[in-house]
């Protein structure tokens, strides 16, 4: 899998988008994670979805990430993925979901 990006209504690009990398390994839990990211992301937000078999190695090394999932919003990674499992309601209190 390569580095995809899914950017909500690419016409509305005078509007500053909220980044979200994903960093995953193709497991169910980074499924999940890329899954319930997309769920929530809105036109405001781009989303890239690193898999780490294949790409983004250095830039997960940027942001010091130790396992996967990660999600990094904005250059920072999101606490739940710090502590454990993705979970939507920090995913939208770091922003995801709503306009910059």
């Amino acid at each position: 899998m390569c580095c995809i990006q899914y950017t909500m209504k690419e016409d509305r690009a005078m509007t500053p988008k909220r980044e979200v990398e994903i960093f995953t390994a193709g497991c169910f839990l980074c499924d999940e994670a890329v899954k319930t990211v997309k769920a929530i992301a809105c036109a405001d937000c781009k989303v890239i979805v690193y898999d780490l078999h294949t790409e983004g190695i250095e830039k997960a090394k940027e942001y010091r990430v130790t396992c996967v999932p990660t999600v990094v919003v904005d250059g920072k990674m999101v606490d739940c993925c710090v502590r454990g499992r993705v979970d939507s309601e920090m995913l939208k209190a770091a922003g995801i979901g709503s306009p910059k």
